[in-house]
Order: structure tokens, then sequence, then C-alpha cells
């Protein structure tokens, strides 16, 4: 029969015994007394899980610490419409400055074509010289990352200044962040928050979140909380999340009034409609 011996007493007890006949110890049970290869198993698969969650853990903080380094991220792109790309080039091909911007921007993405910045750049061109504000912007972009060009700066503020004088708010915002670099002109703050202020009117979201933080910071601008909640707020709901953390921060040093004056500003914004070129 097989057997085993109390801790107490030291008695020989049976393996049936659950109290030790001689001492009237309680003897535990085999099977709670000495892990299971199931239990086992599952400890192993509860060690590996928790070692799979926390490497998930870190790998979502390397993330986000990375996406935080990139600065304020830009509203989700919109989606992409399928075009037909030869009617579009029948178009631009006949003369119509707003095809000759799309199958340059089909070039540019690679929609429907083989990719070259260098016919993106033609196309562009083409409208461009047309007055099409989009193309100007478009041209001066690749004109300042030198895509499909020589990368020339001063070519790049050219092309958005004319987009920004017809009131194509990117363009203005490209054009404010040139004159706030001192990049392709001359660094003239005034001139920046002229064109921040223009295209942020219109509902430019990253427009409005550089005019929040100027407000915040006090830079350039008289620094005011309550506007900056305002420009910060519109931001947020257009998608920067940026403006969503700032905002934050900011409403911490704030009274409830002015939470209150910053929110009631935001709801009674209506974006502008761009002023006509001048002749």
């Amino acid at each position: 029969m097989n057997s085993r011996t109390c801790a107490e007493c030291g008695a020989s007890v049976s393996v049936e015994d659950l109290q030790c006949p001689g001492c009237g110890a309680s003897i535990p049970s085999i099977d709670s007394a000495l892990p299971t290869r199931a239990s086992s198993s599952l400890g192993k698969k509860a060690l590996r899980i928790v070692g799979i969650t926390s490497l998930i853990v870190l790998a979502g903080i390397a993330v986000a610490v990375w996406l935080q380094s990139r600065g304020p991220s830009a509203p989700p792109p919109a989606v992409v419409k399928v075009v037909d790309v030869e009617a579009v080039k029948a178009k631009a091909e006949a003369g119509d400055a707003e095809a000759q911007r799309a199958l340059g921007e089909c070039y540019s993405n690679g929609q429907g074509v083989k990719p070259s910045y260098a016919q993106a750049a033609q196309w562009y061109r083409k409208a461009a010289d047309q007055g099409n504000a989009g193309a100007q912007a478009a041209l001066g972009e690749l004109y300042e990352a030198g895509q499909g060009v020589k990368r020339n700066e001063t070519e790049a503020a050219k092309w958005y200044r004319q987009a920004a004088e017809q009131g194509y708010a990117p363009g203005q915002f490209s054009l404010a962040v040139l004159y706030l670099m001192g990049t392709g002109v001359r660094q003239d703050i005034a001139e920046a928050l002229k064109w921040y202020r223009q295209a942020a009117e219109q509902g430019h979201a990253l427009s409005q979140y550089n005019l929040g933080m100027r407000y915040k910071d006090g830079k350039g601008v008289t620094q005011d909380p309550v506007e900056a909640y305002k420009w910060l707020s519109l931001a947020a709901t257009r998608g920067v999340q940026s403006a969503t953390e700032v905002r934050e921060a900011l409403q911490q040093g704030m009274t409830r009034e002015q939470i209150k004056e910053g929110q009631s500003r935001a709801a009674a914004f209506a974006p502008k409609k761009p002023a006509p070129p001048a002749q």
C-alpha cells in the first residue's frame, strides 16, 4: 500500500487518509499538495501572456513617443477618389486648367499613372500659369522639396504667394511657414501671422493650431489665453490631436469664466470665404 509521512509526528499515513491516525493532524491530499501537469501548463501560459502583454504595452508607448516627436498631426487625409486618368488627360491636353492640376496630382501620387514628380511639375506649371491656385500651391511644394524640379525656396515662395493672394488657404499656410522660418523670404513674424490668420479664418486646421499657439505663448501677438483656447479648440475639432493636448494644459491656468468665453468664441466661429483676388 502506498503511504506518506505525517509532517507533525512522522507517522506513516495511507495516501487515502486526510487525517493522521496518530496525532490527528490534517494531511493535504496529493492533488492539492502537488501541482498537476495541467496547472503547470496553465502557469507557463499565463507567464507567456503577461510577457506578450508587456511587449505590446512597451511597443504602444514607443509609438506614442514617436508620434509626439513629429509635432502636431494634420487632419486625416480625405478618401482618394477614383480618377479616370485618360479623361482627365484629354481635358488637360485641351487646355483645361483644373484638369491640368488634377493630372499633375495623379503624377505626384502615382494614381493611375507611373509616379513622376517631373511630369507633375510640368502639368502643375501649365495650370499655375493659367492662375489655378491649387496648382500654384502644389508647384510651390515641389520647389520647396526639390521634387521634379531643382530645389528653390524663393521660387516656392513666389508660387505660394500667388495662391495665397487668391485666398487659397493651403497656399496661405505654406507662405506663413516660410515667413516664420525666414525660408525663401526675409523672416517676418507679422507677415507670417497675417497669412496664418487668413487661412485660419477659412477653417484651415493647422493654421488655427499655429495661431492658437501664438496667442498661448504671446509670440507676435499679445498673450491671450481665451483667444488661444478658441483657436486650439477649432483645430482640435478638425483633427489636430496636439491642439487638444495643448488646450487641456492651457485650461489648467484659466478661470471658469475664461474657459466659458473661449468655448463661446469657438462655437460662434464661421469660416470665411476667401476674398476675391485683386485685379
